[in-house]
C-alpha cells in the first residue's frame, strides 16, 4: 500500500505571501484613487463654487479687518480664466456673462501682476463718470450722500495697528485697563442703486480726495477701498504709488464676490502658547454675510 505524498509546506506560504502583496498593492491603489478624487473635488469646488481669501491690509476698514478670512463666490458673475487656479482654462471674457452691481465687494486679479489678489468695493460700472471732490464721491455728476455716523472703534492688536496716514490725528486711545483702542471718523455712503455702507475719512485733503474725472471704459470697473485715505485703488494708475494703484479693472480679472466671513484672528496667537490660539479668535466676526 503506497504512502500518501508528503505535503508541500512551501506552497501555502507562497500563496499567502502573494495574497498579502496583492492586498497591499490594492490598498495602495485605492489610497491613490481616493487622494486623486479628493484633489479633483477640491479643485472643482475652488474653481466653480467658493475660494478662501484672507485680508492682508486695512484698505477695506471698517467692513474688513486684517486677519479676516472669507469665502468668495465664483458663480455670481460667470467664469473667466482667472476663476481657475493659475488661469489654466483659456476662457475669453466671462462665461456666462455677468456683472457686479455697484456696492459689491469683489476679489480681483491685480492688473499689474495677475499673481496678486486684491479686494475692493465696486463703485463705477462701464460708462460711468467718476470723480472725488473734497472727499465726496460723485457718480455721473451726482454727489453720493456722505453722512457722519458714530466713530469706528476697534481694540488695537497686532492686526489692528491704528495706522494713521500723513496729516491724520492720532487714532489711538488708552483705556482704563491699559488697553488701546483705535477710533476712526466714520461716514455712511449710499449709492444710486441704494447700496449703503460705511467708509473712513482720516484726513480732510488726502491724496485721493480730489481727482480728475474718470470715464470707466467698456468691460472695466472702478474699484475703491472703504478706508479712503489708505487704499491704493482705481483713483490711482497702476504705475502710481510704487505700482500700488489698480487703475480700471478689466471684467475678466474679477475672481468673485465676497460672501461670508468664516474665520477672524487679531494676530495675537503664539505657537508656544496654545491658549492664545483661542483667545486670538474674533468670534463676533465669524458668520458675517456680505
Amino acid at each position: 500500500m503506497s504512502e500518501p505524498a508528503p505535503a508541500d509546506d512551501k506552497a501555502p506560504a507562497n500563496a499567502l505571501g502573494a495574497s498579502a502583496r496583492d492586498d497591499k498593492k490594492s490598498s495602495f491603489v485605492e489610497t491613490i484613487r481616493f487622494l486623486l478624487t479628493v484633489g479633483i473635488l477640491a479643485i472643482a469646488l475652488r474653481s466653480f463654487l467658493f475660494a478662501p481669501f484672507n485680508i492682508p491690509s486695512e484698505s477695506m476698514l471698517p467692513r474688513l479687518l486684517v486677519g479676516d478670512y472669507l469665502f468668495v463666490a465664483k458663480w455670481p458673475y460667470g467664469y473667466s480664466r482667472y476663476s481657475f487656479p493659475f488661469g489654466i482654462v483659456p476662457i475669453s471674457g466671462r462665461i456666462p456673462s455677468g456683472e457686479p452691481k455697484r456696492g459689491d465687494i469683489v476679489v480681483f486679479k491685480y492688473p499689474g501682476d495677475t499673481s496678486q489678489d486684491y479686494i475692493k468695493r465696486v463703485i463705477g460700472l462701464p460708462g460711468d463718470i467718476i470723480q472725488m471732490k473734497n472727499g465726496q464721491l460723485f457718480i455721473n455728476g451726482e454727489g453720493v450722500p456722505k453722512v457722519k455716523v458714530a466713530d469706528f472703534i476697534e481694540r488695537a492688536s497686532p492686526n489692528t495697528t491704528c495706522r494713521g496716514q500723513a496729516g491724520a490725528p492720532d487714532f489711538r486711545f488708552t483705556l482704563a485697563d491699559g488697553g488701546v483702542q483705535c477710533r476712526y471718523p466714520r461716514y455712511r455712503e449710499t449709492l444710486p442703486n441704494g447700496a449703503s455702507y460705511d467708509v473712513l475719512d482720516q484726513v480732510a485733503d488726502g491724496p485721493g480726495d480730489n481727482t480728475d474725472v474718470y470715464v470707466v471704459p467698456e468691460d472695466h470697473y472702478f474699484m475703491m477701498g472703504d478706508n479712503r485715505d489708505d487704499s491704493a485703488d482705481s483713483r490711482f494708475a497702476v504705475a502710481d504709488r510704487g505700482g500700488g494703484g489698480v487703475g480700471f479693472v478689466p471684467a475678466e480679472n474679477i475672481v468673485g464676490r465676497a460672501t461670508i466671513t468664516f474665520f477672524s484672528t487679531d494676530g495675537s496667537a503664539e505657537w508656544l502658547k496654545p491658549w492664545t490660539w483661542v483667545s486670538a479668535i474674533r468670534w463676533e466676526r465669524i458668520g458675517h454675510l456680505f
